[in-house]
């Protein structure tokens, strides 16, 4: 059984779709003026663990995420700029399909578009005047809130300070207020516009999303996501415009993730306190640290983005990766033993277990963790056999096809120098397990080396052995080695 924080109800519902077995998402996605910054891919990140987790569980999920490539903002870029719109918004629209690569967050189904979506846009608004929502003034269309008495359910916004006929025309305005909003903008000069039955103008904000959603998932539809600054006004005008269009009710859940803070601020481009995916990857260039990081604090928890953080993910990370690469290409015996499969179930479920509760990502990586830290005891006595490694390398694999990070690194055998007796391999079996008869040749020079104090001639093996790929690591017990697991790219 899923549960989701529904911000509509306040509470925790049981997740029922409208169609058994298939889920209609809609994510609101980036508005094009600038390179989005790392507080929006926390959004997204949120939104791709929320679809690819139903996936998971079965569901046929159909996404479709808009395109917001005209509002206020990018026509106010592309006009300072000197160029058209397609022009201005065709460089922040590509940087972020490049990002979302980067971060391996799956593509939505759909990607439309606002500018290639103003039919649909007209046809609603003439649906809202003909059914008494909308009114004209001055060339311009807006929606009146208060022949809409439901206004508020979503932001529990107060109501009482609300004086009909008060009307604002920008897409984005101050939160503590309540005003009608524009429908459809009339024509500026110097401001795109596109002919219409309403006159030549453009179309607001609000009214985008409400056409697309309706036009590729219908009427009603199951989960819409965004931050939680889209709750108003931009959510709760969506609701206003689309039931009353419709007579139906907009959206069954709504999930909403919350903000990524810097130095205890949130981060906005108003703030300047802003920094870009490709910003971090210049200082870290590790995409999977940084979707490990958006994705490991609950979504409904501010988290503090700091590059100390995204060390400690990458640290974690790399636990996961040796893990993962050990189960996957590590040398085992054949067989199979019980504890491995009582130890796997148990991860498994409760794997399922955290993200079934509203996806409560902590609980559902504990799972894994403490998988990792029981199946290492088990390697290190040797009661691990090549069939229950099997098996847990398929669980990495299922597990990570809800997680998207891993890039198993290495496998990591002991060696013969050193270890005690459980853990001791013949030359034979490393051989087997990865290492060439000159490899491990050199191995054991490099330990003479070491025991004759020469530690020059020591480094030097170790070096020339990492470039081919083995990684030597000095322990208590002995030397242990690691081959190094091609990494995986992003295609």
């Amino acid at each position: 059984m899923i549960r989701f924080y529904n911000t509509l109800s306040g509470k925790k519902e049981v997740f029922t779709p409208i169609t058994a077995g298939e889920v209609k998402l809609y994510t609101c996605g980036p508005t094009v003026y600038d390179y989005p910054h790392i507080g929006n891919y926390r959004a997204y990140v949120f939104e791709d663990l929320l679809k690819r987790f139903l996936v998971y569980m079965g569901y046929k999920v159909t996404h479709v995420m808009n395109i917001t490539d005209v509002d206020d903002k990018t026509i106010k870029g592309a006009k300072a700029r000197g160029v058209s719109l397609a022009e201005y918004t065709r460089e922040y629209i590509n940087a972020f399909f490049e990002d979302i690569k980067t971060l391996h967050i799956s593509p939505a189904g759909c990607f439309p578009r606002a500018t290639e979506h103003i039919p649909e846009m007209v046809n609603l608004v003439k649906g809202l005047i003909q059914k008494g929502y909308a009114y004209k003034k001055d060339g311009s269309y807006y929606f009146s809130i208060a022949k809409f008495p439901a206004y508020g359910r979503l932001s529990k916004i107060d109501m009482a300070g609300l004086q009909p006929g008060q009307r604002v025309e920008a897409d984005e305005y101050e939160k503590e207020n309540v005003h009608d909003f524009a429908l459809w903008k009339a024509a500026k000069e110097g401001e795109p516009s596109w002919p219409s039955d309403l006159g030549p103008g453009r179309p607001g904000w609000h009214i985008e999303c409400s056409a697309m959603s309706a036009k590729y998932l219908g009427e009603t539809f199951d989960i819409h996501c965004g931050g939680v600054d889209n709750i108003f006004p931009h959510h709760e005008n969506e609701i206003a415009q689309s039931e009353a269009f419709s007579g139906k009710k907009f959206v069954n859940y709504w999930l909403h993730c919350h903000h990524l803070i810097r130095d205890g601020e949130k981060m906005a481009k108003s703030k300047g306190n802003t920094i870009t995916l490709r910003e971090v990857l210049k200082v870290k260039n590790n995409p999977e640290a940084v979707r490990f990081l958006l994705l490991s604090t609950h979504y409904r928890k501010t988290l503090n983005f700091t590059f100390e953080a995204l060390d400690q993910a990458e640290t974690a990370l790399q636990r996961i990766n040796e893990f993962a690469g050990e189960v996957k290409s590590g040398y085992f015996s054949e067989g199979e033993t019980q504890a491995v499969s009582s130890i796997r179930k148990e991860a498994e479920k409760g794997f399922a277990a955290g993200l079934s509760d509203d996806l409560n990502i902590s609980v559902a990586l504990t799972a894994v963790f403490n998988l990792i830290k029981n199946a290492n005891i088990l390697i290190s006595k040797g009661k691990i056999k090549k069939s229950d490694a099997e098996k847990l390398s398929a669980f990495m694999d299922s597990v990570n096809s809800v997680l998207e990070v891993l890039t198993p690194t290495a496998k990591s055998r002991p060696f013969i120098l050193g270890q005690k007796e459980e853990t001791q391999v013949s030359d034979s079996s490393a051989v087997q397990a990865g290492l060439t008869a000159e490899q491990l040749e050199k191995v054991k020079l490099r330990e003479k080396a070491r025991a004759e104090k020469n530690f020059g001639r020591a480094d030097a093996i170790r070096k020339e052995l990492e470039e081919q790929g083995i990684l030597l690591e000095d322990t208590k017990d002995g030397v242990r080695w690691k081959i190094l697991l091609p990494k995986k790219h992003s295609e």
